[in-house]
């Protein structure tokens, strides 16, 4: 690869970027995310939960045209990324 940076898509429909340090995802960052959710492990459990929930209910809160990613689990981090995801707190 000739560049620093060479975008390489993967079997998850997500863009990724292909460093020195390993593949990492561009959109949405985990950082960003990060700041909507506390920790990675409600993340993963979050986007889980509605990555199944789309497809059982086929119901998205984004018009299907204006997501970036293909697949479910890609929409739904694009959902908690644009706040459209709410933890409920007991």
């Amino acid at each position: 690869m000739s560049n620093k940076y060479d975008l390489v898509v993967l079997d998850y429909n997500l863009v990724y970027n292909l460093t020195k340090e390993g593949v990492k995802m561009l959109y949405p960052s985990i950082d960003s995310l990060l700041k909507k959710v506390s920790s990675k492990y409600l993340l993963v459990n979050l986007v889980s939960k509605r990555a199944k929930e789309m497809e059982k209910t086929e119901h998205y809160q984004i018009k299907e045209s204006e997501y970036k990613s293909a697949k479910d689990i890609g929409k739904a981090l694009e959902e908690i990324n644009e706040g459209l995801i709410h933890i409920k707190d007991n």
